[in-house]
């Protein structure tokens, strides 16, 4: 199995826990911006400067109005922050997005319910997408076994766990969890494809341990880190490719050889055997000489 020695857990503020945010259905704030609105046509009414199209429209009787004075002035001040709060609040929810809500650099709460929803507009908003997603990364250096360098390219399973953490607790969570995957290929050697059996699954379950207890605390959830690509490389590519050649052409002189050899044994056994021919230890030995240079030249010519 594939150990790795054990790192230091990153320090997140222990308080810093997602929770539900206080929120209220959209129809209270469609409510309260359909009574500001109210009462801005009201306080126009009162001040006698709503046009005679927009009486006759609202069915009001006319009204001469004392003007718009201190009272009025404040009236429609009122019914216009009224408004604004109410329409200004108004968000869609959205199934596999969050909200993270603070005021003032303070936390206030997740918001992962969907639908049309009223939220204070004086809380800063910020999306959070908390579906299941899958990252494919870019060739990240990593060593086999030996220390010879690969580029590996891995695919992550990961989601959001708790949003306050990946929000307020890391600058850039994505930018956070390809740093621990180039950290873990780091210290787990990984093997090319054809090597060890079972060296690509240990290698994967030990990435997946590594980056999932490094993303933990700032409430990133980890499922799996495959390797999908193993290469050499580019430095040691070309010396690799060599090295695996003349390897591949010892083992074909090796088995060649073995052939040859058999050849020539059955042979002379079936000569002896027979009787076809009486051969002492120095006859045997020229013979055997004499068929294995046929033999071998014989594999040359028909050996592509």
């Amino acid at each position: 199995a594939v150990a790795a020695a054990p790192r230091p857990v990153p320090q997140v503020d222990p308080d810093l826990v997602e929770r539900p945010a206080r929120v209220l259905p959209g129809a209270a704030g469609v409510l309260a911006g359909a009574c500001g609105a109210a009462g801005c046509v009201a306080t126009s009414w009162w001040a006698g400067v709503l046009p005679p199209l927009a009486l006759e429209a609202l069915r009001l009787p006319a009204h001469a109005g004392a003007g718009l004075g201190p009272a009025q002035w404040a009236a429609y001040a009122g019914a216009v922050a009224l408004g604004l709060f109410g329409f200004g609040g108004l968000a869609r929810g959205r199934t596999g997005r969050a909200w993270v809500l603070d005021l003032f650099g303070r936390y206030r709460g997740t918001v992962r319910r969907s639908g049309l929803l009223w939220v204070n507009p004086l809380l800063l908003r910020r999306r959070v997408d908390v579906r299941l997603r899958h990252w494919r990364s870019e060739p990240v250096p990593a060593a086999d076994g030996g220390g010879v360098a690969l580029r590996v390219v891995v695919l992550v399973v990961w989601r959001v766990r708790d949003t306050a953490r990946v929000t307020l607790g890391v600058e850039d969570h994505e930018r956070y969890l390809r740093e621990c995957v180039e950290a873990a290929l780091a210290r787990v050697p990984v093997e090319l494809p054809g090597a060890a059996k079972g060296a690509g699954d240990a290698a994967a379950e030990a990435l997946t341990r590594l980056v999932a207890a490094d993303a933990a605390p700032v409430g990133l959830e980890v499922f799996s880190v495959q390797p999908v690509r193993v290469e050499y490389a580019p430095e040691v590519a070309a010396a690799m490719h060599r090295r695996r050649i003349a390897a591949l052409d010892a083992q074909h002189r090796a088995s060649v050889l073995t052939s040859v050899v058999d050849s020539v044994e059955d042979t002379v056994t079936r000569l002896t055997m027979r009787g076809l021919v009486e051969l002492d230890d120095y006859e045997r030995k020229v013979l055997v000489k004499d068929l294995t240079v046929a033999f071998c030249a014989g594999r040359g010519e028909t050996t592509p």
